[in-house]
């Protein structure tokens, strides 16, 4: 009974201060207060709203700084004539990502970039990288304040199961919404996974928070590889979209992933249907919203607690269970894939099923010993490339970032990248041409049964480029100095 008194009496006292402050005067306010008695005590309202009015009294500043300049419009409008567009397909009644997940039940309205509760100090430190105040400021991605390395879990994380357990903990519960805290921030801190949140990916993004890491699309150099479009932006949304800067922003000098599972969808907040995020390559635009943790990613995580080293990296073995290597030829070659299972119905699994295919030019590549052949493709006669066409893919579950199945071809050089997916029948017909005598191609399914079918050649000449890279942005600076 104390309890539920405690929290009517909270609920009251939020309900005070927000009318005070006249934020119910607001459409965003009105939202808001249908979802306060929601709230249970698990998040402190009173700061999340404090919190809230901060930014939002920052907002014109904001709009200000996300204003797209002439060359930059420009830019934009070149990339959008190469972007197809496609019909978004709705799986789940909750939504089919955690920005609409969270939008849909108003909680993602109160928590700073649509899923993190934020401290007061964190909220502070943002305010002061919108305002340009940058003195006396720790590095942000990893998430590195003045309390770093306090705010790692140096000892790993504790999960809660019984009241006995270490101090230091995280609880990962259900509540409205998928949300977290950043970084360890001392005692038991709550991790949701409410109603559409369950999956692996989900829960690895929000762990991806508690453990130190902001979203990618924040880093203090997206715009040498997204343009953030503002006018497709829900008015409401536009300060969850701010950046950071060099002062606050440590990446450990490791590249811009398309593909992080930190990263939102191409769509996230849309007012209008179109693009809020445009990967400067266009062929990127399904990828972003990645349900599925980046090799960038977990190098970074690696770097930020120093464990790099104690791993010991192998690359004699491929990976175990489905896939095989396939020897391309002059002549077209077809590739057919099946994934998940029908008997499993239209509900969503929380995990995907993988099958791994590697696309090579050699016979002698071996499925247990790998290193000597790799070595020797990388060095087989200039010009040797692979062709790759999409000949046909499953209809019904295209969604931003492919979060319930779709096909990774990997064309780019350096392929520890994460290649680009597809998972829409507007893509048939697409083709690309590898960079080097290796495609990876990965497919993956946790919804129903899907198939994809893949046309593969050797083609001549040096024919696919390298990667594009932006223009270096004159602010960027070196972390890694």
């Amino acid at each position: 009974m104390k309890m539920i008194l405690m929290r009517v009496f909270l609920l009251v006292l939020l309900l005070a201060i927000c009318a005070s402050a006249g934020f119910f005067d607001t459409k965003l306010g009105e939202k808001i207060k249908k979802t306060l008695g929601k709230i249970k005590a698990a998040l402190n309202g009173t700061l999340l709203m404090k919190i809230r009015e901060k930014f939002i009294a920052l907002r014109e500043k904001i709009k200000a700084k996300l204003k797209l300049s002439p060359a930059r419009k420009a830019l934009l409008g070149e990339i959008m004539k190469h972007i197809i567009k496609i019909k978004k397909d709705k799986i789940q009644e909750k939504g089919d990502s955690i920005e609409e997940i969270n939008s849909k039940s108003a909680i993602g309205e109160l928590l700073y970039q649509g899923d993190i509760v934020l401290t007061n100090k964190q909220a502070q430190e943002i305010v002061d990288d919108i305002e340009g105040d940058e003195n006396d400021r720790g590095k942000r991605q990893a998430f590195r304040d003045r309390n770093y390395p306090r705010t790692l879990w140096s000892k790993g994380v504790y999960y809660y199961f019984h009241g006995n357990a270490t101090p230091d903990r995280i609880r990962v519960f259900k509540e409205q919404g998928c949300w977290s805290y950043v970084g360890r921030i001392g005692g038991q801190q709550d991790l949701s996974l409410g109603k559409g949140c369950e999956s692996v990916g989900t829960a690895a993004h929000e762990i991806g928070h508690a453990i130190g890491f902001y979203h990618t699309h924040s880093r203090h150099d997206r715009d040498n590889f997204i343009t953030f479009n503002a006018q497709n932006v829900k008015p409401d949304w536009l300060d969850q979209f701010t950046k950071q800067t060099p002062a606050t922003n440590e990446n450990y000098g490791i590249t811009y992933d398309y593909g992080s599972i930190m990263h939102y969808g191409a769509n996230s907040a849309s007012a209008n249907g179109q693009p809020s995020m445009v990967p400067f390559d266009p062929k990127y635009v399904e990828t972003l919203g990645s349900p599925i943790i980046s090799f960038y990613e977990l190098l970074m995580i690696n770097k930020h607690y120093e464990c790099t080293s104690k791993i010991r990296f192998s690359i004699d073995a491929l990976p175990s269970g489905c896939g095989s290597i396939l020897q391309a030829t002059a002549q077209y070659q077809n590739l057919h894939d099946k994934r998940g299972n029908e008997a499993a119905g239209q509900r969503p699994r929380e995990d995907m099923d993988f099958c791994y295919y590697w696309i090579t030019v050699f016979e002698q590549l071996t499925m247990h010993k790998m290193s000597d052949s790799l070595k020797h493709a990388f060095q087989a006669p200039q010009g040797s490339r692979i062709e790759i066409k999409i000949a046909d893919l499953s209809r019904g579950a295209a969604v931003d970032g492919c979060q319930y199945w779709g096909v990774e071809i990997k064309t780019h050089a350096d392929q520890r990248l994460t290649g680009y997916r597809f998972c829409a029948p507007e893509d048939v017909g697409r083709t690309l041409v590898s960079n080097s005598n290796i495609v990876p191609i990965i497919t993956y399914n946790r919804f129903y049964a899907t198939t994809v079918d893949i046309q593969y050649r050797i083609v001549g000449g040096n024919v696919g480029g390298p990667r594009p890279q932006p223009q270096p942005n004159s602010n960027c600076v070196d972390n890694e100095q």
